[in-house]
């Protein structure tokens, strides 16, 4: 890392430096230490969370996962030493496992609320680099679409078989068939809950003024690659659109997201959500049990996967004919779970 040049994060509409400490960390960890940029308030108040006056000075309560409590510790509790006396605050962290609030108190309002941004900093930080549990989704797992997915299945492996990388490994669960407009880390039942009230919100707010209360019809057919060389695929994929030609979807999926990035439940990774279905993947081979999910972990490493020649699918099923669904309902679907039908089992549903 440039240490001219640190990377920037923003939270709550502030902008910090990052820089990484000099310690040694968790295994396959690093901790994270920053510095305020320009116009921000560590050392000063800050009307972005509230700081109490007490009978002994002040005090702030961050609601904290309990599976991110560790990052606030530190090895050895030296984190958390290190931020108790750096802002001359004492950090009161609940037990492991134990859901509850970190309490930061202080005879200084200004070192209570340096206290809570540094925390803030390191726990976005931290959640970053967890693997996502959730993910908004339409389920495509309808009969029809199922078995046209099968009849694909089966003559890509007739026709493509002897093509580089091509086995039926690759193939997507038919029952778990889905279209993905985002991903979350929900780590408590109280996030979870968060989320469904935000889809709840959605529906209210926007999602039946653009749908008429009614379900999208929407075809699915032809299909495509993600990256630039059809020669070596990772993900291919099934195109989806609108049966009336309208974007109808394409404006309930960006709308759905900027709501969940605004509230901080979701990261920002494209400015349109891309509609796609995926029907093979290269991360499915890996491991035959492997999830089938979507294409945008950004946790697997790309030197672990043997890519695919798809020009000749590609070729041959350009336009191939999934079916027609009727789209009724955005889920919030847990990861690595299955339901009564196959598909992903829902925490919550607009």
């Amino acid at each position: 890392m440039d240490v001219l040049r640190p990377p920037l994060i923003r939270i709550g509409g502030r902008v910090y430096r990052k820089n990484l400490i000099q310690e040694q960390a968790f295994p396959h960890e690093e901790e994270e230490d920053f510095y305020a940029g320009p116009g921000d308030c560590v050392d000063e108040p800050c009307d972005a969370f509230v700081v109490e006056e007490t009978e002994r000075g002040f005090q702030c309560r961050v609601e904290v996962p309990s599976p991110l409590y560790k990052y606030i510790i530190g090895k050895k509790g030296e984190t958390k030493k290190r931020l108790e006396t750096e802002t001359r605050t004492s950090i009161s962290i609940p037990k492991p496992g134990v859901e509850g609030e970190i309490v930061i108190t202080g005879q200084q309002r200004s070192g209570v609320v340096s206290a809570r941004t540094r925390i803030d900093v390191l726990l976005d930080s931290f959640r970053r680099k967890q693997p996502f549990t959730h993910f908004l989704s339409f389920a495509l797992n309808q009969p029809a679409i199922q078995e046209n997915f099968l009849q694909f299945k089966e003559q890509v492996l007739e026709k493509c078989s002897k093509d580089h990388g091509v086995s039926s490994s690759l193939f997507q669960n038919p029952a778990k068939l889905h279209l993905t407009l985002g991903t979350l880390v929900l780590l408590n039942e109280q996030e979870i809950q968060k989320a469904c009230d935000l889809l709840q919100r959605c529906k209210e707010d926007f999602v039946d003024q653009i749908t008429g209360g009614q379900p999208l019809t929407v075809e699915v057919a032809g299909v495509e690659y993600m990256n630039d060389d059809p020669a070596m695929t990772d993900v291919l994929y099934a195109k989806v659109h609108m049966k009336d030609g309208s974007d109808r979807l394409q404006m309930v999926a960006d709308q759905l997201v900027e709501r969940f990035v605004a509230s901080g439940l979701m990261l920002k990774e494209w400015d349109r959500v891309k509609l796609h279905a995926t029907v093979m993947n290269t991360l499915f081979r890996k491991d035959p049990t492997e999830e089938r999910n979507n294409t945008m972990t950004g946790k697997s490493s790309f030197k672990e996967r043997e890519s695919f020649n798809g020009q000749n699918i590609l070729k041959l099923f350009e336009n191939f004919y999934f079916g027609e669904v009727q789209l009724e309902s955005v889920r919030l679907s847990q990861r690595f779970s299955s339901d009564a039908s196959g598909y992903y089992a829902t925490s919550g549903q607009l």
